[in-house]
């Protein structure tokens, strides 16, 4: 095969005009425009990008295809290629809308570089892959979302990999369960479901005062899922986190119509994940990534800005209601992690961004009798209320119930739940652009009939 030159790597970065020019811009208004250069696709004359619909690309040449695959993906950390634009080859391997649409959002996170996926899953099980292997070890705290559960439980120890649980807030209990083989320590913050916040900049400083012991291959990595906040609210990468994953199908895209998943990390990892995306597959389609880039991202601050303010006022009219025992979220008063929810649950602003997410049980003197009371309320909801659906998923312009304990945590035992801090009665209130009245109204309704 002949040789093919290799040179610098240009594309994904903007000419330095262009960085200055953005960076006389919000944070707001760049999750609308990105990048204003890109050499991923040209469209200066597009007001939107186009939709792509082209599964594989039409090559010049043998030696245009070959060049392609040479740059893509790579596993070198010291390769460089020097193309102006990617060489797209086949979906699977790139394509310009996901491409755009990562740049956007590691513009969002504040990431270096951003890499998309078929789902929130896909993205976690990719990160995972890329970053251990058999005999290496995840501490993850005891509370996470019911799937991420399931894979860390019944999948990873297939493949010889050790799962620690442990209270991320028990500084202790952390530090005896790191081991000379821990690679990742990975959590939720706010946790799904009890809205529990860690303390990134902790977890952070433990991972690096391990790795100044620790040779490069055998450095511990932190992993963030950040999707009950995104990045409106909170950006771990800022706060010395190396891994963000996020479900794209929760709040970036908002309108609940496509799913979706991003890592977003050091420039490093870019070429090692898109290459385990390539052979592992869960790729993100061009029209889901297409929607999520032309509506969702754009109006994400719009959106949340609007739900914060509609779950304040939801959260306090539960907690003022005699027959809820208690409510959890970042924006009351009397939530017990107040201090670090306003440290690190931040905008783009500066401004406290405690979510759109509520989680709140009620009044029983048994486990059994709160889930009860949860189950009869949740389901007479499902069929009486107007404004609150009963669905999984978040983040929704549709404000959204479950009851975790039998839902999107079922995976996880009766008994291992309590153990872990998932009350049996507990419910799942997804903030949606209702008016905050008509959401209190229906839940009015839902207390009177059956608490």
């Amino acid at each position: 095969m002949p040789k093919i030159s290799l040179g610098k790597k240009k594309w994904n970065k903007a000419p330095q005009a262009t960085k200055q020019r953005t960076s006389n811009y919000a944070a707001e208004t760049r999750l609308i425009y990105g990048q204003p250069f890109t050499p991923v696709w040209d469209y200066s004359h597009h007001v939107v990008p186009p939709l792509s619909s082209s599964a594989t690309f039409r090559l010049d040449s043998t030696k245009r295809g070959a060049k392609g695959f040479v740059e893509f993906a790579h596993t070198a950390e010291d390769f460089q290629v020097h193309s102006k634009a990617p060489i797209y080859i086949y979906d699977r391997l790139g394509e310009p809308n996901k491409e755009i649409l990562e740049e956007n959002l590691a513009i969002a996170e504040q990431g270096e570089c951003a890499a998309t996926f078929t789902t929130g899953m896909a993205a976690i099980s990719a990160l995972c892959g890329v970053l251990l292997g058999s005999g290496s070890e995840i501490v993850a705290h005891h509370v996470l979302y019911g799937c991420t559960y399931s894979l860390f439980t019944n999948w990873l120890p297939r493949y010889k990999i050790k799962v620690t649980w442990v209270d991320f807030n028990d500084a202790k209990a952390l530090e005896r369960a790191i081991s000379p083989h821990t690679k990742l320590l990975y959590f939720e913050t706010p946790v799904n479901p009890t809205m529990e916040i860690i303390d990134i900049q902790k977890i952070v400083a433990v991972a690096r005062k391990h790795n100044a012991q620790r040779s490069k291959a055998h450095r511990m990595y932190t992993a963030v899922d950040n999707t009950f906040a995104t990045p409106f609210c909170q950006r771990p990468l800022e706060l010395g986190v190396d891994f963000v994953v996020e479900s794209l199908t929760k709040g970036i895209c908002g309108f609940g119509t496509d799913m979706g998943g991003v890592i977003i990390g050091p420039r490093w990892s870019y070429d090692q994940i898109v290459l385990y995306r390539k052979d592992f597959g869960g790729v993100l389609p061009a029209k889901s990534a297409w929607p999520i880039l032309v509506y969702g991202l754009p109006s994400l601050a719009v959106r949340f800005r609007q739900q914060i303010e509609t779950a304040q006022k939801v959260a306090e009219f539960l907690e003022k209601d005699k027959r809820i025992q208690f409510v959890r979220y970042p924006g009351l008063d009397s939530f017990e992690q107040r201090t670090l929810a306003k440290k690190q649950m931040q905008n783009y602003d500066g401004e406290f961004s405690p979510g759109t997410i509520l989680y709140f049980v009620p009044k029983g003197k048994t486990p059994d009798e709160r889930h009860r009371k949860a189950e009869k309320m949740v389901n007479f909801i499902a069929t009486k209320s107007y404004t609150i659906t009963l669905a999984v998923s978040l983040g929704n312009i549709r404000t959204l119930i479950e009851h975790p304990a039998s839902m999107t945590h079922s995976s996880i035992t009766a008994e291992e739940q309590l153990r872990r801090g998932i009350d049996p009665g507990g419910i799942r209130l997804s903030i949606g652009l209702e008016k905050a009245e008509d959401i209190i109204h229906d839940l009015k309704k839902a207390l009177e009939k059956i608490l």
